[in-house]
C-alpha cells in the first residue's frame, strides 16, 4: 500500500477497511478499528489466543472498555495516572464494550495503554481507541522501518516520511504487561516500565 498522509490513515483507520502503522514509544504499531481486529490477526498469521492491545490518546478513553469494583477502578486509575503515557500495558477485566474480536479465546480480559508519543497521540486522538500489536509476523522480531513494515504488510497504510521526521521512537523494548489478578499485579512480560506492585 502507499504511503499516506496522517489525515487518509487517520480516515482508512475510521473507516474499518484498513490495518494502519504508526510509531509508538515502544516498536511500531500495526493497529485497526478493534471490532475488525480479525484483519491484524490474518495479516499476522497470529494465534487465536495471542490477544491485541487497545491503545488511546487518554486513560479516559479506556476505561469504558474495564469492568471492576469502585476499589479496583480507584488503583488501575492510580495506576495509570503514575505510568501513562507510557510503555505500561494493563491487562484488566474486559466490559461487554470490547469487541470479541480482540481477544477470541478470553474475551474476559483485555489489555490497555497510553503510548508516550505525540504522533500516535495525534492519531489515537482523532480515531479513537484502536486494536494494536507490533508490527512482525507472530513469532518475529518487531519490524523497525517503514521499509521492512511495507515490505511485510504491502496492505497496510503507513505514513510518508515527512510525517515522521519528528517521531522517534524512544525504546525497541516493548512494553511491559502488567495482568490485574483480582488482588494484586502480575508482569507477564518485563519491558521498559518496572511496575512498583
Amino acid at each position: 500500500m502507499a504511503q499516506v498522509s496522517i489525515d487518509s490513515l487517520i480516515q482508512g483507520a475510521i473507516s474499518g477497511d484498513y490495518i494502519v502503522s504508526f510509531p509508538t514509544d515502544t516498536v511500531p504499531a500495526l493497529a485497526a478499528r478493534p471490532d475488525r481486529s480479525e484483519l491484524i490477526f490474518a495479516a499476522k498469521r497470529r494465534s487465536q489466543d495471542k490477544p491485541l492491545i487497545l491503545m488511546a490518546a487518554s486513560a479516559q478513553a479506556l476505561w469504558p472498555y474495564v469492568q471492576g469494583s469502585p476499589a479496583e477502578l480507584n488503583l488501575w486509575q492510580q495506576v495509570a495516572e503514575s505510568y501513562w503515557p507510557g510503555a505500561l500495558t494493563l491487562v484488566l477485566p474486559a466490559s461487554p464494550k470490547v469487541p470479541a474480536a480482540m481477544n477470541p479465546i478470553d474475551p474476559s480480559t483485555i489489555g490497555i495503554r497510553v503510548p508516550n508519543l505525540p504522533l500516535a497521540l495525534k492519531i489515537l486522538e482523532q480515531t479513537g481507541p484502536l486494536a494494536t500489536t507490533s508490527a512482525n509476523l507472530s513469532g518475529q522480531p518487531p519490524l523497525e522501518s517503514v521499509a521492512e513494515i511495507e515490505a511485510h504488510f504491502p496492505e497496510v497504510l503507513t505514513l510518508v516520511a515527512s510525517e515522521l521526521a519528528t517521531a522517534t521512537t524512544a525504546s525497541s523494548l516493548p512494553s511491559t504487561v502488567a495482568k490485574w489478578t483480582g488482588s494484586e499485579w502480575e508482569i507477564l512480560r518485563q519491558g521498559t516500565i518496572e511496575l512498583e506492585c
